[in-house]
C-alpha cells in the first residue's frame, strides 16, 4: 500500500469538483435513493430460503450484517466530505492504494452493476409472468430494459425521480406489512391471530434452531442483500448539496436497517412460525397469504417487480459514471468521458445497457436458469468494493493523522477503528463463500475477472505507461 496520496489536479481538497454533470439530484432524491440501496429482491425473496436455514436467529444476523454496514457507510461519508466525486470507490482506491486499485474497482463495480442488472432483469420477467404467463421472459425483459436504458438517457432528474417512486412503493410496502402484523399480535384479528405470538421466536427449537454455525452460513446472502447502498456515493458528483444531503442520507441508514430489514422480519416470524418458510417463495407473500389477505400474493408481487426495477434502473446510472471516470483517468477508452446535451454519460449507458443485454439473451435460452447463473458473482464485487473503502478509509486516516491531508467535515466515529472490525467481518464472509461449495464458485469467477484485468493492465501500461506511472503530490 502506498502512503495516502492526493492528485495534483485537485489537491484533495476540493469539496465539490465540477465533473460537468448536471447536480439535478435534490435531497428528497437523495434519501429515497439510500432508502431504495438498503430495500432489495435480497430482502423481499432471498429471506426465504435464509430462514429455512437459520430460522429466527435470521433476524440476528441481518443487525450484525446492518451494523457492518453503517461501519462501511460512515467511512464512505468521511472520503465523500473530503472529495466528493461520482466515481468514488474507484477515485478513493486511485488516491490511496495506487493507479492500480482505481483501475480495477472501477471496474469491478461496473461488472458488479452488469451482472445485477441481467439478474434483476430476469427476476423483473418472472414477476410479470405471474400475471401474464403467456409472454415469453425475454420479451418482458427486452422491454424493461429499453425503457429503463431511455430513462438514464433523457436526464438525472427523471432518473431520481423514477427511483424516489420505485423506493417509495417499496417503503409503503414494508411499513404496510408491519403495520398490519403488529394488529395482527396486538389485537388477534385475522386467520393468523390464534397463532401469532411473539415466542415463535423461540417456541420451535429455540432461537438458533440449526446452531449458530448454520446461522453464521446466511451471512453471505445476507450480505447480497444489503448490496446497492453504497450506490450513495456515485451520486455525490449530481448532488444539488453533498454537504447536506450525503450525511443526513448515511446517518438515518441504522434506523432504516432496525426497521425495514430487523423489524419486517421479526414480525413476520412472530405471525408464522419459521418452519412453515421454504426457499424460493416470499417470507412476505407467506405473512400475507397467512393472515388471508386475498390481493396479499398479487401486491408483493407488485413490490418485488418494483425492487427488481429499481436495482436495474440504479444500475444503468452507476455504470456509466463509473465507465466515465475510468476514461477520465484513461483506463477506458476515450469516448466514454463524453457526456450527452443532457449531461448524461450516454455512451457509457449504452455499452452498459448492451452488455446487460446479455440476460435478455439468457431469459431466451435458458429462461429456467438464467437468474442463477449471474447472482453470485455480484455479491464477490460488492465485496471487494467494500473492502476498497474500507482500506481507504483507513489509509486516509492515517494521512489526516500525520497531518499530510486535511480532516473531512464528516468523520467517522472511532476513526479507524470501525473500519477495522468492518474489513475482519467482510473477511469472514469470504471465507464462508469459500467453505460453501455452492457459492464459491463466484470466486472462481472473480479471480479470472481480475487475471483478465491484469492482463488489460499490462497492455495499458505498455500503450500508456504514463497512466499507470502517474505522478502523484505527497500532502506534508
Amino acid at each position: 500500500m502506498t502512503s495516502a496520496q492526493v492528485d495534483t489536479e485537485n489537491g484533495g481538497t476540493d469539496k465539490a469538483p465540477e465533473e460537468g454533470y448536471e447536480r439535478g439530484l435534490g435531497s428528497r432524491q437523495v434519501q429515497m435513493i439510500a432508502i431504495g440501496g438498503a430495500i432489495g429482491v435480497g430482502l423481499f425473496l432471498g429471506a426465504g430460503a435464509n430462514i429455512a436455514k437459520a430460522g429466527p436467529s435470521l433476524i440476528l444476523m441481518y443487525a450484525l450484517a446492518g451494523v457492518i454496514i453503517f461501519f462501511i457507510m460512515r467511512a464512505l461519508g468521511e472520503l465523500l466530505l473530503y472529495r466528493p466525486v461520482s466515481g468514488s470507490f474507484a477515485e478513493y482506491s486511485r488516491e490511496f492504494l495506487g493507479p492500480f486499485f482505481g483501475y480495477l474497482t472501477g471496474w469491478t463495480y461496473w461488472l458488479m452493476w452488469v451482472v445485477t442488472g441481467m439478474a434483476e432483469l430476469t427476476a423483473a420477467a418472472i414477476y410479470v409472468n405471474y400475471w401474464f404467463p403467456a409472454i415469453p421472459q425475454w420479451v418482458t425483459a427486452l422491454v424493461f430494459l429499453v425503457v429503463l436504458f431511455g430513462v438514464n438517457l433523457i436526464s438525472v432528474k427523471l432518473f431520481g425521480e423514477l427511483e424516489f417512486w420505485f423506493s417509495m412503493v417499496k417503503v409503503t410496502a414494508l411499513i404496510g406489512m408491519i403495520v398490519i402484523g403488529l394488529g395482527v399480535l396486538t389485537f388477534g384479528f385475522s386467520s393468523a391471530g390464534d397463532t401469532a405470538a411473539v415466542s415463535n421466536l423461540w417456541a420451535f427449537d429455540g432461537f438458533f434452531p440449526k446452531g449458530i454455525g448454520s446461522s453464521l452460513m446466511t451471512l453471505q446472502g445476507v450480505m447480497f442483500a444489503y448490496l446497492a447502498v453504497e450506490l450513495v456515493g456515485v451520486t455525490a458528483g449530481e448532488s444539488e448539496d453533498p454537504e447536506k444531503t450525503l450525511p443526513k442520507a448515511i446517518n438515518t441508514l441504522p434506523w432504516r436497517i432496525a426497521l425495514f430489514y430487523v423489524g419486517a422480519l421479526t414480525v413476520i416470524l412472530c405471525i408464522v412460525k419459521w418452519t412453515e418458510f421454504q426457499p424460493g417463495v416470499s417470507p412476505f407473500v407467506e405473512a400475507f397469504a397467512k393472515i388471508g389477505i386475498p390481493a396479499g400474493a398479487g401486491i408483493v408481487n407488485f413490490v418485488v417487480l418494483t425492487a427488481a426495477l429499481s436495482s436495474c434502473n440504479s444500475g444503468m446510472y452507476s455504470t456509466g459514471r463509473m465507465l466515465r471516470n475510468l476514461a477520465d483517468n484513461g483506463e477506458a477508452p476515450a469516448v466514454f468521458k463524453k457526456l450527452s446535451s443532457t449531461k448524461t454519460p450516454a455512451f457509457g449507458i449504452t455499452v452498459s445497457v448492451l452488455f446487460m443485454g446479455i440476460g435478455v439473451v439468457l431469459n431466451y435460452v435458458v429462461p429456467e436458469k438464467a437468474f442463477g447463473y449471474v447472482t453470485s458473482v455480484a455479491t464477490a464485487a460488492g465485496i471487494w468494493t467494500w473492502l476498497m473503502i474500507l482500506i481507504s478509509h483507513v489509509l486516509y486516516r492515517r494521512a489526516v493523522v500525520a497531518g499530510r491531508l486535511p480532516a473531512s467535515s464528516f468523520p467517522a466515529p472511532g476513526g479507524s477503528v470501525c473500519s477495522w472490525i468492518a474489513i475482519v467481518f467482510l473477511l469472514f464472509v469470504t471465507g464462508i463463500i469459500a467453505y460453501d461449495a455452492d457459492a464459491r464458485i463466484c470466486l472462481y469467477v472473480m479471480a479470472g475477472w481480475v487475471l483478465a484485468l491484469g492482463i488489460g493492465w499490462a497492455a495499458l501500461k505498455k500503450a500508456s505507461p504514463e497512466v499507470t506511472q502517474r505522478t502523484y503530490d505527497k500532502v506534508g
